[in-house]
């Protein structure tokens, strides 16, 4: 039996709506939260970057993520703008004819790594979690594929891998976790050449992003992105013409995702209890039918294998008897051929001696 997630995913709300009635719940995570102090962040300097995609190609390799099509060297991929996909958990887009620009500037796109991100808020299997160092995980063991996490994310980052039929999961920049954890730069900011991309502590970053437009206020916009949109995002953005140029939505808000949505949120918990419950039974139900169908599939087989021996051993019985009939002309055949050889050797052998007689009687 095939249940798609949209069928099951249907059923799931259906229950938790018919269960909530006269209830109140509150949805997990969703109570405020300023981030963890000491986590880690990237302040991104757009008047640095030299759109060279040496950070590409770092994320590429040390993620082990296929090779593009193109190679990280050819430039020519910045005529178009990009996003993230689920082979790709970074991108940097090349914005032109900027007012104010004295030529091209770019902006480097990944996951952003909310305080509060708005992935995990919409999970109710929670399989997104903000760790201590700042970074958003995902567990596939535990995802359904519901997508809600891509629907939520205001910079729609989390991507699908729509080619895996089977085990599809969902791809964004993990913030290099294994790396962070091992004591290691992420990738891309290990790389960087033009020093567009420091690592450090979010409170530190902030100081420094502050220094740098206190000291160049004709270079930067008063304003660091990441600081309170969303809530606040681990990664932090200044620039030197107006974020919206850049592509960067300014229309978020100071307020987190999961304060925006707790109410809608509230039922989250119930559907997720009933999770096990719903899964047993449709479990259940898909192995009775699986059941059926193989032994539907192997009285078919059986039937099958039974008519084909009959028709072989009743072909294999044509053919002996036909093979014995022939057998049988050949050798009366060869027998007649025999017979007359025979009779025209005696015949021969008769007129033979009938010939010799006559001249033994005149000598």
């Amino acid at each position: 039996m095939s249940i798609s997630r949209r069928t099951f995913l249907g059923w799931l709300g259906a229950a938790g709506a018919g269960t909530s009635l006269g209830r109140s719940a509150h949805a997990a995570g969703t109570a405020n939260f300023t981030g963890y102090p000491d986590s880690l962040g990237v302040l991104f300097d757009a008047t640095r970057c030299i759109g060279c995609r040496k950070c590409e190609e770092a994320c590429n390799r040390v993620n082990e993520l296929p090779a593009p099509a193109k190679p990280f060297s050819d430039l020519a991929v910045l005529d178009r703008k990009r996003r993230t996909d689920a082979k790709t958990y970074m991108v940097i887009n090349r914005y032109d004819n900027i007012p104010g620009a004295k030529g091209p500037v770019y902006r480097k796109i990944q996951c952003n790594h909310c305080l509060e991100p708005a992935c995990a808020s919409a999970c109710f299997v929670r399989a997104f979690a903000k760790n201590s160092n700042g970074a958003v995980t995902y567990d596939e063991s535990v995802c359904v594929g519901c997508r809600y996490c891509m629907i939520a994310c205001p910079f729609e980052i989390p991507t699908y891998e729509y080619d895996r039929a089977f085990t599809p999961r969902i791809m964004k920049c993990t913030f290099c976790q294994p790396r962070l954890l091992k004591g290691q730069l992420p990738g891309c900011v290990e790389i960087c050449p033009a020093e567009a991309l420091t690592f450090g502590r979010r409170r530190h970053l902030l100081k420094i992003a502050r220094e740098r437009i206190g000291l160049f206020p004709a270079r930067y916009i008063d304003h660091i992105y990441g600081e309170t949109e969303m809530g606040g995002t681990t990664w932090l953005t200044i620039s030197g013409v107006p974020f919206r140029e850049l592509g960067m939505r300014e229309d978020l808000g100071t307020t987190s995702a999961p304060e925006l949505t707790k109410g809608a949120l509230s039922v989250v918990p119930i559907v997720a209890g009933l999770w096990p419950v719903l899964l047993t039974g449709i479990y259940a139900i898909s192995q009775r039918k699986d059941r059926i169908a193989r032994e539907e599939k192997a009285a078919a087989v059986d039937e099958a294998v039974t008519r084909a021996r009959a028709e072989a051993k009743a072909k294999l019985a044509e053919a002996l008897a036909k093979a014995d009939k022939d057998k049988k002309a050949a050798i009366d055949k060869e027998v007649k051929k025999a017979l007359a050889d025979a009779a025209k050797a005696k015949v021969q052998e008769t007129a033979a001696a009938s010939a010799a007689a006559p001249e033994k009687k005149s000598s």
